[in-house]
């Protein structure tokens, strides 16, 4: 299911100088989030682009099936990489938004607690998201990394690297979000980050190996 966000700033419309500005301003948004979300659609962009090179060249015959296949997942990715970007910024914003509330009365003490932890959790499944789909298109990559042009193969390697990058960074902000949240929240989440961030290491390995042994 795709991601709404409900922010006027849309991270992707902006210029890359404008996107930069923003990130290094000392507002909290757009984040590391947000910055993880951007780094994997352009490293789908670079898949789509090394697809496109390798696709009917005869050159490359045998990596037309594997870069049709990653075509169609980079050009999914930059998509919901776009989404994940601003919802992640926009999940923050609740956050903060859910601490500015009324908190007078005991019920609002625990309506307040409730947003609070909600906001949060909803902040951490962003970019889990994100980490998910990082392993994805990684997975992609380790079949592309042996067939695709050579030509383009150091930008498999790139590609390789910034996915890498968005989901040990996303893996970073689920964590801080998990670890103000009692442990009943968020279980599936904590017990699968482990095995994220061993997948994540596993598949860059292989890539890596293939794309400097083609280099």
């Amino acid at each position: 299911m795709g991601l709404t966000g409900g922010s006027e700033l849309n991270w992707m419309e902006m210029t890359l100088q404008e996107f930069q500005s923003k990130l290094a301003s000392k507002s909290p948004t757009p984040g590391g989030g947000t910055a993880s979300a951007v780094a994997l659609g352009q490293s789908a962009a670079l898949i789509a682009m090394v697809s496109n090179l390798t696709i009917g060249n005869e050159k490359w015959k045998e990596g037309w099936q594997a870069s049709e296949s990653a075509l169609e997942m980079a050009n999914n990715t930059m998509d919901e990489a776009a989404i994940l970007a601003t919802a992640d910024s926009d999940a923050f914003d609740r956050v903060m938004d859910s601490f500015k509330m009324a908190k007078n009365t005991d019920e609002e003490k625990q309506n307040r607690r409730n947003e609070i932890r909600n906001s949060t959790l909803h902040a951490a499944e962003i970019p889990y998201r994100t980490a998910n789909l990082s392993l994805s298109i990684l997975e992609q990559m380790k079949v592309l990394s042996l067939h695709a042009n050579e030509n383009a193969i150091s930008d498999v390697g790139v590609a390789a690297l910034l996915a890498s990058a968005a989901c040990k960074g996303a893996v970073f902000n689920v964590e801080i979000n998990l670890n103000s949240l009692p442990m009943d929240y968020g279980v599936e989440m904590r017990e699968n980050l482990d095995k994220i961030n061993e997948k994540c290491r596993e598949l860059s390995k292989v890539i890596m190996h293939n794309v400097k042994t083609r280099l």
